[in-house]
């Protein structure tokens, strides 16, 4: 079994804050962030002018709550009706580094700064280190998870390896060849990864893993660490927002990203959530290009009432995620929505009903799609020809199944998670 690597603290003049001191660096920051999104973002203006607020009426944390939440799901149509950005970003387009795509669909801006997703801590605090040759796992097509691990990795001094979604086996031979010493990516990939290598005698070094995209059931996590001897971490990000939180090597929650705000919402009344007490995740980030405030991704945590630490960061801790508002769920690190499946299945007149069903096998999701049509379907170039359709709205790919009438129930969820996590 190989030695598992114990990671630093990689801003200790953030992560051990006390606070006071965080308070009021975050105070600093709501400033700076209201004023230049007020001046420069033509939407955050005029909601704040509907409202009667100046920049000056927001200086703290507190005051935030005076400011509306922007849900992620209403960010298409915001920046459908006002493209290509909703109005959020502080400054020319053509200032931009890259643009995204991802479900929804959203457009997602990366500015020009190194580490604009603030992976770096994260990265820190799973075991990586300058030097490291890191295998990324997640896309680099159209989808911004790719470039969002592989900037954080650079600028903490690694060399990437930009593996994206390619065959398995081909990705087993360049790690090898290549004594890959960490990975990044979705958790069911490094398990896939790592039985492929050993399926084929192929003996790989990897010592230190961040996992994200997508939930890691502790099943796993033991079965990665006991068996194939690599520190697995995981941390919170979503394309929008970047990291929120990451596990340290005490693995009793995730430290908030101190580079941002993170708020836990009660579902009910909209205020703070108490201490243990699920709610919404909403986040307020500080960049001068794309300041996102309060913004809600959909997902459901809690913050943690411990407010200590053995590994010594003094932030605040998520308790993991429990969950989703909204039709998005997760599936192989990608986002699928019950709107997305509609626009598919309307060019699809013989269908009359469906349901996306995902279910897990071995630590890997599977997505079907059962559907029923109003009349006999004999040629497979069809089910072939809905199938692609899906995977390239979707960026995942299913199979789908033909089922007699009357198998899906009227009224059905569109998407039926199946999954147990355990």
């Amino acid at each position: 079994m190989a030695t598992l690597r114990s990671g630093g603290i990689a801003s200790p003049e953030l992560e051990t804050q006390s606070p006071a001191e965080r308070e009021r660096y975050l105070s600093e920051k709501i400033r700076e962030t209201v004023a230049r999104a007020y001046a420069n973002a033509p939407r955050v203006r005029r909601t704040m002018d509907e409202l009667g607020l100046k920049p000056s009426d927001i200086s703290g944390p507190e005051d935030l709550k005076k400011l509306p939440v922007t849900y992620k799901d209403s960010l298409a149509s915001l920046q459908a009706s006002n493209p290509p950005f909703g109005g959020l970003l502080s400054g020319p387009v053509t200032k931009l580094r890259r643009i995204f795509m991802s479900p929804g669909p959203n457009y997602v801006p990366q500015p020009q700064q190194d580490d604009f997703w603030r992976f770096r801590m994260a990265f820190v605090a799973a075991g990586l280190q300058p030097g490291d040759i890191v295998h990324n796992s997640l896309s680099y097509h159209l989808s911004p998870g790719g470039f969002m691990l592989d900037a954080g990795l650079r600028s903490l001094g690694c060399v990437v390896v930009p593996g994206g979604t390619g065959p398995t086996e081909l990705q087993v031979r360049v790690a090898h060849d290549m004594a890959v010493s960490g990975y990044v990516g979705t958790p069911s990939f490094l398990y896939a990864l790592l039985t492929k290598a050993r399926e084929l005698g192929t003996p790989l070094k990897i010592k230190a893993a961040f996992v994200t995209a997508e939930m890691l059931p502790e099943s796993l996590r033991t079965e990665l660490e006991n068996d194939f001897g690599i520190r697995v971490l995981q941390g919170y990000a979503t394309a929008d927002l970047g990291v929120l939180a990451y596990e340290c090597a005490e693995k009793k929650g995730l430290h908030l990203q101190p580079e941002a705000l993170v708020e836990i919402l009660d579902l009910e009344t909209g205020e703070a959530a108490a201490a243990d007490h699920p709610g919404l995740v909403v986040g307020t980030t500080f960049d001068a290009t794309y300041p996102l405030l309060r913004f809600a991704p959909g997902d459901l945590s809690a913050l943690a009432a411990d407010k200590g630490c053995a590994c010594g960061r003094t932030t605040r801790k998520l308790t993991g995620l429990l969950g989703r508002i909204g039709d998005a769920v997760k599936v192989k690190g990608m986002f699928i929505r019950g709107s997305q499946i509609d626009e598919v299945f309307r060019r699809f007149p013989q269908v009359t009903r469906f349901q996306a069903v995902v279910s897990r096998d071995q630590h890997h999701d599977i997505l079907a799609y059962l559907v029923e049509v109003s009349e006999p379907i004999g040629e497979t170039a069809w089910i072939f020809k809905l199938e692609e359709a899906l995977r390239e709205a979707l960026k995942v790919r299913g199979e789908a199944r033909i089922v007699p009438s009357g198998t899906i129930a009227t009224g059905a969820k569109k998407i039926l998670d199946q999954r147990v996590w355990r």
